[in-house]
């Protein structure tokens, strides 16, 4: 079989995304990851499968939004299935729009269907900004162990859609001698796994009212990746929540670029969102294997 496919990036965290019109494209583990595969496949930090809502494993949520008609089927890039991807979503906007499958006018919002619920995304001046939802913080320590650390870090686990456990760093000197192509361990370690964020704080944190932070991490599922949309956010509202909670606005910089996180009151609690660009880079077509 030979599909058709996107090639896109947010911040450097790459993608294959391929449109599934009638939401009957069934891809094993072991071909997805082949895809993924920076040396014998196409490339990318993960697949997208672009689905109709309607039928897929996520059809309820159209009781919630009944606009949100385009499902984010988000595979890892060692095929396993995960419930969103903050920079994905950006790109899954940019394709869905580029394609004449949505639209997206000033003032307007666009909903996306994924494994963690409605995601609503809304246009920027240099791209799309994401309302990624509600947030968990849970206390129960945890330590990290990395290559490159003399010694184990706490760490704050972080749910936002997918969890997350954030470890706070001295300096730019510690965050650039780790070596995270080797995944860090942690204790306890969680039943489904979790992304690991590195952060620095910015000296001084906070200027023009924006605080800011340099952050590298490790996907589960992938490893070391240039960016990470629900990670930046997580590691703002974990470097928050250490500092007492106040301060709702932020700039994650990571190797591919920078992404604004911002925190919100709503109707069913605190929200977090985050913004930034995202890019189609190129198609092509690819044969399985079977």
């Amino acid at each position: 079989m030979t599909l058709q496919f996107t090639k896109g990036q947010g911040t450097g965290n790459d993608f294959i995304l391929i449109l599934d019109e009638v939401g009957q494209l069934s891809l094993s583990e072991t071909e997805v990851a082949r895809m993924c595969d920076r040396h014998f496949g196409i490339g990318a930090d993960g697949l997208i499968i672009v689905r109709p809502t309607e039928g897929s494993e996520v059809a309820s949520l159209l009781n919630e939004e009944p606009e949100a008609r385009w499902f984010m089927d988000y595979r890892n890039g060692d095929g396993s299935l995960a419930e969103m991807c903050g920079n994905g979503v950006r790109v899954f906007a940019r394709f869905l729009l580029q394609n004449g499958l949505a639209e997206l006018t000033v003032g307007s919002t666009l909903p996306i269907a994924t494994r963690a619920g409605i995601k609503d995304v809304t246009a920027t001046v240099n791209g799309f900004a994401v309302d990624l939802g509600a947030f968990r913080i849970n206390e129960d320590e945890v330590l990290v162990k990395a290559a490159g650390l003399r010694v184990a870090r706490p760490g704050l686990n972080v749910n936002v859609g997918n969890p997350h456990v954030v470890v706070a760093l001295a300096d730019q000197e510690e965050l650039s001698g780790l070596i995270l192509v080797r995944q860090p361990e942690l204790d306890p370690a969680p039943a489904d796994g979790a992304n690991v964020e590195f952060v620095v704080l910015d000296e001084p944190l906070i200027k023009d009212g924006v605080a800011g932070l340099t952050m590298r991490v490790h996907e589960r599922g992938v490893g070391e990746t240039q960016s990470c949309g629900t990670g930046i956010a997580a590691a703002a509202l974990a470097i928050r929540h250490w500092a007492g909670g106040e301060q709702n606005y932020w700039k994650v910089r990571v190797p591919g670029g920078e992404v604004a996180v911002r925190m919100f009151p709503t109707e069913d609690g605190e929200h977090v969102a985050i913004s930034g660009p995202a890019e189609l880079s190129f198609t092509g077509s690819w044969t399985t294997e079977s």
